[in-house]
């Protein structure tokens, strides 16, 4: 079953066109990686689907229902968590604190404690630091929050945008096998843009290309690996 499905959108912003005509569905329950150039038009697909984008034309379905332009509080409630670039932090509030703030528009408050400890028992890291302010975390740290703030709404459907930007390689294998588990745990269908292609293809199980604001490519994440689109659009990236 398609958990999103997405037809002939067009965004952008203000007077300025991005997305032509794109189509893309997601199954539930697997990991996505959207690949393309800079300015391909990756990021904004995923504002787009969060409504943070001026859309001019197409719809974007959710469990079948129609979600185009629903307010961003309205698209969390239905089970759709986006985690922008730049770990995105309440950097004055404690790693406890900011993770309440994924809860704000929960009323079950044993529901949200029992979230934001499963969220704590994932992430040792964060569970050691709880009472530390986010600002003090490291780059890691502060992306492994902003993650799971995501996550204690319990999302069906994950947005992440360069989750391993600013990491380093390490770290790197850490985020994506982290992104895996969530994947499998959570049984939530994950979206990533991300530029670190070599690292999310291991764990992704389908993957998109994007050129110029359209969907130039798609298929299993074996076979795009070795697609003759993939080879003209990274020449060189995967070597």
């Amino acid at each position: 079953m398609n958990i999103l499905e997405i037809k002939n959108l067009n965004a952008g912003y203000a007077d300025l066109p991005v997305l032509k005509e794109v189509n893309l569905e997601l199954e539930q329950d697997r990991i996505y990686i959207l690949m393309g150039p800079n300015g391909a038009g990756k990021s904004t697909l995923l504002k787009s689907i969060f409504n943070q984008t001026n859309i001019k034309g197409g719809k974007i379905l959710f469990e079948g229902k129609d979600i185009t332009k629903l307010p961003t509080h309205e698209l969390m409630e239905l089970g759709i968590a986006y985690v922008p670039q730049g770990r995105i932090n309440f950097s004055d509030l404690t790693v406890e604190d900011n993770l309440l703030m994924g809860a704000y528009h929960l009323e079950d408050k044993e529901v949200i404690k029992k979230n934001i400890a499963q969220i704590l028992d994932e992430f040792p890291d964060l569970k050691a630091k709880r009472k530390q302010l986010a600002y003090s975390l490291s780059g890691g740290q502060q992306q492994m929050l902003a993650i799971g703030r995501a996550l204690v709404n319990r999302p069906s459907l994950l947005l992440l945008d360069e989750p391993s930007l600013g990491l380093s390689p390490k770290l790197v294998k850490q985020m994506f096998q982290k992104i895996k588990e969530i994947n499998e745990k959570f049984h939530a269908t994950i979206l990533i843009v991300e530029h670190n292609i070599k690292s999310v293809l291991e764990i992704a199980d389908y993957g998109f290309i994007m050129v110029d604001g359209q969907i130039e490519a798609k298929g299993e994440a074996n076979d795009i690996k070795n697609s003759e689109v993939m080879k003209k659009v990274f020449l060189g990236v995967l070597d």
